[in-house]
């Protein structure tokens, strides 16, 4: 019986190594070419590699596994210094080894290995679209933004401690964790103002900005009315969809420091969220005639060499929400609750982002201090629509203020209403 099993589970392996190998090989087939200058590798070399590193695997014998792969490695290597073509590649070449590892892969994880050589193909299907993606897609800040972002999740988030320091005043992992949010968020919002429309993509600007800062948005696109660069409604609307960001961050910010407020505060931000956006919308809406009449394309026209995020900037901002964290906590333990609802209003003249991570890290809906802390974020939240509203009348003046100032008082009171009958 156990005969039975072991040979019906070399066949299955020997099975999917062999599909493995099909599979690439057909891709490599279409693109192998004729006469002197075809590609060594085509169906057959594919399939065979994948069974002999399958079968190599079977036998259970690790030497012989090593001697196959250095076998085809030497072939890869022999065609590639053999290869007279114009464009020579190590595509096929490095492909053929993968298939080998694939096949012995079948061996062991036959899910892995199926979902490996589809990814390869995948990659090698590609190729045009890639290279047209690399070479005239890609902008020169994009390439930069995209190794900066990866160095970040890659190298120094990991090495970030994980654990609460100052006697849990501060968690680096926590905040090294809304830095990447806010830089993937600013990255997807650039991406679509590549690809959308002007208004769509003034909305999505103003989206991106105000995951930064939803107040020195509303300030900014007011010296742009200001200085007769804008118009105060679509500028206005523009400052409007801003905080929808800050709905949003406010869920972020929850997930972060403390999960457990996400499901009481998911309704009143999504509340909040919508009035922002129906309101800023309707506020946009024209921008897209406006260009037209004027004749232009109506699309979103970047600078060539334009980052796609500001990492100055958000890390300004994760600065000031840590700053403030410990501000507040420290107001805290020194006057209990009035010194968090006295630090959560002044550290929501700054940033409102940074007061919820202040009042949140007191504790969860369900503790002793649930109360108190929800009455903080609401009368927080409240203040910072009002300091939003004087930045507005300051920076722009008074029609982009009395532009500005509904959009942000009714998605206010659509958070804090709903927060309150939650």
């Amino acid at each position: 019986m156990q005969g039975a099993e072991d040979f019906f589970a070399a066949m299955a392996a020997l099975a999917s190594a062999l599909g493995c190998g099909l599979l690439m090989g057909v891709e490599r087939e279409r693109r192998k070419g004729d006469g002197p200058f075809r590609a060594f590798a085509g169906v057959r070399s594919f399939a065979v590699a994948t069974l002999a590193g399958a079968a190599a695997a079977l036998l259970g014998s690790m030497p012989l596994v090593a001697v196959g792969a250095v076998y085809v490695a030497a072939l890869g290597l022999t065609a590639y210094v053999r290869d007279r073509s114009d464009d020579p590649g190590v595509t096929t070449e490095i492909a053929l080894f993968l298939a080998y590892l694939i096949g012995v892969l079948c061996v062991h994880n036959q899910v892995l290995a199926a979902a490996l050589a589809v990814v390869v193909t995948g990659l090698l299907a590609a190729r045009d679209g890639l290279h047209r993606f690399a070479r005239d897609w890609l902008q020169p800040g994009e390439v930069r933004s995209g190794l900066v972002l990866a160095a970040l999740v890659l190298l120094v988030a990991p090495l970030v401690p994980d654990r609460p320091l100052w006697q849990g005043l501060l968690h680096p992992q926590a905040v090294v964790r809304l830095l990447l949010v806010l830089l993937v968020i600013q990255s997807l919002a650039h991406v679509g103002r590549r690809l959308l429309q002007a208004r769509q993509a003034m909305a999505l600007s103003a989206l991106a900005s105000g995951f930064v800062s939803s107040t020195a948005t509303i300030a900014s696109l007011g010296m742009e009315v200001r200085e007769g660069r804008g118009r105060a409604r679509d500028q206005a609307g523009a400052a409007v969809l801003s905080c929808v960001a800050t709905m949003a961050q406010i869920l972020v910010v929850a997930a972060t420091v403390q999960p457990g407020w996400l499901a009481r505060l998911w309704l009143p931000a999504l509340a909040g969220g919508a009035v922002a956006a129906a309101w800023g919308w309707w506020q946009v809406r024209g921008v897209g005639r406006q260009e037209a009449k004027e004749g232009a394309s109506g699309h979103s026209q970047l600078p060539p060499d334009t980052a796609m995020f500001k990492l100055r900037d958000a890390a300004m901002i994760v600065v000031l929400l840590t700053t403030i964290q410990v501000a507040v906590q420290g107001l805290t333990q020194w006057l209990g609750d009035t010194g968090m609802l006295v630090g959560a209003l002044l550290a929501a003249l700054a940033d409102v982002h940074a007061a919820t991570a202040a009042v949140l890290l007191r504790g969860g809906p369900d503790s002793a201090d649930g109360p108190v802390i929800q009455m903080a974020l609401m009368a927080a939240l409240s203040l910072h629509a009002g300091s939003k509203c004087l930045v507005a009348l300051v920076s722009g003046g008074g029609r982009y203020a009395l532009a500005v100032a509904p959009g942000v008082v009714a998605h206010t009171l659509a958070f804090v209403g709903v927060l309150a009958l939650v």
